[in-house]
């Protein structure tokens, strides 16, 4: 174990991270995160006028569409036109959009939060829900009546207008099929029961499984996507006794003394069978193997992610978690990009800090003891974290 001192909470311009979950929030529309959470998490949606007082896109088009033709970045164009819907994925060159002036067509960026200091600032004002479920930002640009159809989506999203407006038309779809030979999942039904015309710093609030169709009305139509991750329980399980089995370590072999001589020698014995079952009960008794699979499943970076070079050598000091760094926590353990250490007492209120301000102090490191700092060391080789000035 390491050793370490208790922390002092992080302050962002924007209020603290976590927002307090008792204090109103205008993002929220004046309700408090905890309110949010039980009037409206999973349950039903929440349209905020000037949730974003003043706000203004956090890159420009320009800029935007420069970010799509990069090969670490995923993007996607849409088009609409009266033959149909076309997809596009990136990386996109800049020759391969329409004229900005044609209407009906959508460009797509996942991930800009990892790219943009900015866009990864904003996300960071809805960490009032677990880290484990936020995942990503999204900007869509469309020229005119541009969208990506009727749909709906499995996850919980946010809606930020950042420039020009988008009607959004929602309802509590009943018939999901979808339209036959369409590269897009686009309902074939769809039955609006609101309209909401939005405008720059509105946002709207979407459960998952509410139809919603989102049209640009004019040009320059940029709409921020705030979406959380949602496992699948079955690829969920496959993940997890994936890693655990790496670590599984039980020598144990299938023994048949009493087999006897078969006729049918292709049947599956049952004994093998209980054996097989046997062994995937011991491997899931292992709740602390489940434990620290769960954690670093879950801090496991995104594809095409890769951590810079630290600039200069380490030294103690103030530090903050690289924007693309996932790190959680349970109990006894602490999760960083898909791996797993065991810490306990100071040590873990040190490290659980750093998880949830996603900073310390230049004293909080300093007064560290000898191994929190090599770890903290280690972190910031690998480009896991950064020094920052104290303010």
């Amino acid at each position: 174990m390491f050793k370490a001192t208790p922390s002092s909470p992080a302050v962002t311009p924007d209020g603290t991270i976590p927002p307090r979950p008792d204090a109103p929030c205008t993002m929220l529309g004046g309700l408090s995160p905890a309110q949010f959470m039980r009037r409206h998490w999973q349950k039903k949606p929440l349209l905020i006028r000037n949730a974003f007082p003043g706000f203004t896109p956090l890159l420009s088009r320009q800029a935007l569409f420069a970010m799509a033709g990069d090969e670490a970045v995923e993007s996607r164009l849409i088009v609409h036109k009266p033959a149909g819907w076309t997809l596009r994925h990136g990386p996109l060159a800049r020759s391969a959009f329409p004229p900005l002036k044609q209407p009906r067509w959508t460009m797509l960026v996942q991930g800009v939060d990892l790219h943009l200091q900015s866009a990864h600032e904003l996300l960071q004002r809805f960490r009032f829900v677990p880290d484990a479920r936020l995942d990503d930002l999204m900007i869509s640009w469309a020229s005119d009546g541009g969208g990506v159809g009727p749909h709906f989506d499995s996850y919980d999203v946010f809606l930020l207008q950042a420039s020009g407006q988008r009607l959004w038309r929602i309802g509590r779809q009943k018939d999901l099929s979808l339209e036959e030979g369409v590269p897009l999942k686009i309902l074939s039904h769809f039955e609006p029961e609101e309209e909401h015309l939005l405008s720059p710093g509105d946002m709207l609030y979407l459960p998952p499984r509410w139809a919603h169709d989102g049209i640009a009305v004019g040009d320059d139509c940029m709409t921020y996507s705030m979406g959380f991750r949602v496992p699948q329980r079955g690829g969920l399980a496959g993940e997890l006794l994936q890693r655990m089995a790496d670590e599984f370590e039980d020598a144990t072999l299938y023994r048949d003394p009493d087999q006897p001589a078969t006729a049918t020698p292709a049947a599956l014995p049952a004994a093998l069978e209980a054996f097989a079952a046997d062994a995937l009960q011991r491997l899931l008794a292992e709740r602390q193997s489940l434990a620290c699979a769960l954690g670093e499943v879950m801090t496991e970076p995104k594809p095409r992610v890769w951590f810079d070079e630290p600039a200069g050598e380490w030294s103690p000091g103030a530090v903050t978690l690289d924007r693309r760094t996932r790190m959680m926590y349970d109990q006894r353990h602490i999760f960083i990009n898909g791996e797993s250490f065991r810490a306990g007492g100071a040590d873990a209120r040190l490290m659980r800090c750093l998880a949830d301000q996603r900073r310390l102090g230049d004293q909080q490191v300093r007064r560290a003891g000898p191994a929190a700092q090599a770890l903290l060391q280690d972190w910031f080789e690998a480009g896991w974290l950064q020094r920052v000035p104290e303010a």
